[in-house]
């Protein structure tokens, strides 16, 4: 009887010892769940499963949550990354690259890209550069086009579609350039070869996301994970318990 009341005493304690252990969930639930939450959570059930066959059943609930009455809006919203957004991605680069490929402006902009330097550094080429990776992350993630989940990023940091657009729309660029005969017309010097590709990459850049986002999501299989990140291993389950919130982030 002793032993009961003080056990009865210790979980009334006005420091909460007693119910330290109960009073911390594992995993607190939104304060207001809605379909979102339910869609955040199965998309991160997709990655803790071992087998295709699960993975699969994950999938098709999702895609049945997603036609549920009054979610109408959630076809915006983009979790995978396919081969075909990578053919997407080349199709709108080829078509926001073509007009500039017969522009002599293109040639007057990158001679004046390489003029312009600091200490031989060509500030503007750089500040270019930069406005593309400013513009492009602007585009997928902030310009409210589609609602894109980032998955897998590459060393844990650099969303897939990021890269995939940033790569194929260079690519395109520099190789349409060269086949066009119009990277080395006029023998240009190596720093105006990289300005015409720079300024025809903007443009590409620009074609590649919206060739990418506005059809909405692809069909077919996720790429998955291109295991460049040494933290983000899917092969045991711990990790799949332990990181699977972590990878699935929406901006």
């Amino acid at each position: 009887m002793v032993d009961s009341d003080e056990r009865d005493a210790e979980t009334a304690r006005p420091d909460g010892l007693g119910e330290e252990v109960d009073s911390a969930p594992a995993d607190a639930a939104p304060a207001n769940p809605d379909i979102d939450d339910l869609l955040a959570k199965l998309d991160a059930l997709s990655d803790t499963v071992d087998e295709a066959h699960e993975r699969e059943k994950v999938r098709q609930t999702i895609s049945l949550v997603e036609r549920m009455p009054g979610t109408g809006a959630l076809a915006e919203r983009i979790t995978k990354y396919t081969s075909r957004d990578l053919a997407e991605s080349f199709v709108g680069a080829v078509l926001f690259a073509l007009p500039l490929l017969v522009e002599g402006g293109v040639f007057e902009i990158a001679a004046w890209f390489a003029a312009t330097t600091v200490a031989g550094v060509p500030v503007l080429l750089i500040g270019h550069v930069g406005f593309i990776f400013l513009a492009t992350a602007g585009l997928l993630y902030f310009a409210d086009f589609r609602q894109i989940a980032i998955r897998h990023p590459i060393f844990g940091v650099i969303p897939r579609r990021y890269a995939g657009v940033l790569l194929v729309s260079l690519a395109t660029s520099a190789a349409m350039l060269l086949f066009w005969g119009r990277l080395h017309e006029g023998d240009p010097t190596a720093l105006e070869r990289l300005g015409r590709i720079a300024v025809v990459w903007a443009a590409a850049a620009f074609g590649a996301g919206l060739g990418d986002i506005l059809p909405g999501e692809s069909q077919g299989e996720d790429i998955g994970p291109l295991d460049l990140d040494p933290f983000d291993d899917d092969s045991g389950d711990a990790a799949r318990g332990r990181g699977s919130d972590d990878r699935d982030r929406t901006d």
